[in-house]
Formats: structure tokens, sequence, C-alpha cells
């Protein structure tokens, strides 16, 4: 099926996982969608920490060093600061058509959950609720509180998808590149993006 989607807005959280992330962004720029990318300060610490990759601090410092390495066209990617109220994605006006977060931290999920919408991410994701379009959150805490799993519960109520970055075996992965794609390969099947990260259940292997 190909993805009726022209723009999807990108956040990473300071979750742990920002392979995932990363990996989706590859995925969403090769699949010729446009791209909001929102990036919390959290999310600088991890990615250095977790793959050695200093993110540049200024959005347009990271635009250009995104765009350039992933080969985008020009305005396929643009980047917002946490408070740049003036994006387009701070307004039911002139939303994306859908919004993945990813990695998802507990705060940021709950943050959403509760409208506080205190950043540019919470804003984003909170205009996907009341414009009732596609909201998916990849959360990675483990293991899950009663708090956490009720701000889940809230959120899949307003139909967002929690899609937790839990990676299946039975594709026999053999690199830990193999299991990001497990997870980035469920999160382009919920956005409706044609891909090829791995075979299906039941394909030939």
């Amino acid at each position: 099926m190909l993805s009726p989607l022209n723009s999807v807005t990108l956040a990473l959280s300071g979750a742990s996982g920002m392979a995932y992330g990363l990996r989706l962004l590859e995925c969403l720029i090769a699949a010729d969608l446009e791209v909001n990318l929102l990036v919390s300060q959290a999310a600088h610490l991890v990615a250095k920490q977790e793959l050695g990759v200093a993110l540049p601090a200024r959005a347009g410092d990271l635009e250009r060093q995104l765009a350039d390495g992933l080969n985008a066209r020009d305005g396929q990617l643009r980047v917002f600061g946490r408070e740049d109220w003036n994006a387009p994605v701070a307004s039911g006006s002139n939303p994306a058509d859908a919004m993945v977060v990813c990695p998802c931290s507990m705060g940021t999920l709950a943050a959403i959950a509760h409208g506080l919408s205190d950043n540019l991410i919470e804003r984003a994701a909170d205009v996907m609720l009341k414009e009732h379009r596609k909201l998916i959150l990849v959360p990675r805490e483990t293991p899950f509180s009663t708090l956490h799993l009720e701000n889940m519960l809230a959120l899949a109520r307003m139909n967002a998808v929690i899609l937790p970055a839990n990676p299946g075996f039975y594709h026999h992965p053999a690199s830990v590149e193999a299991l990001v794609d497990f997870v980035v390969a469920r999160i382009l099947d919920q956005l409706g993006i044609q891909h090829a990260l791995m075979a299906r259940w039941g394909e030939d292997r």
C-alpha cells in the first residue's frame, strides 16, 4: 500500500533507543516524505552516550548536518527548536499528516497524556490528538510502573498508537541493526509506508 502521507513530524525525546529514531528518520527521507524534526535537550545527551553522535544544538546547524548526511532534497527536512512556537506543527491549522515520538520518554508521554504543551514536542502531539491525526509513541522504558501504564491507556483511548520498542526474533536477527529495523518496520507499517526492512511473517526468508 502506498503511503497517503506527505509530511511526518518526528520527535526525538530523551529515552534510550536513539538508534530507532535516527533509523526512522533515514527511512522517512528515503520514502520522499517531508519531515519536521523536533529534538529535546535530553535527546542530544542520549545520542552522544549511546551512538557517539554529537547533534548540533542549533536547529539550523542540525538541519544542515542531517540533510546533507541523508541526501535530503531541498526543504525536505526541517528542524525546529523546543520553543519555536511559529513552527507549522504548533498549530492545528497546519499540522503534519502524522507524528511519531521515537524514542518516547515516560516524561514526554505523561506530558502528552495530560496536555501540558510546555514545549514544541508536547504541543505538536497535542495538535495531533485534537485534530484526530495519527500519533505514534514509541516508549522504551522497562518495567512500566502503574502510572506509566495508566498514561499509555489514557493515550490509547485518545486513539494514539502505543508501540513499545520491543523487537521480535522470528526473523532470526543477526545484528543490532536488524533488531532496530524490526521496530522501525512496525512504525512504517503503522504509517502505511512501504519498506523492505525485513521479511514478513509467512514470507520466504
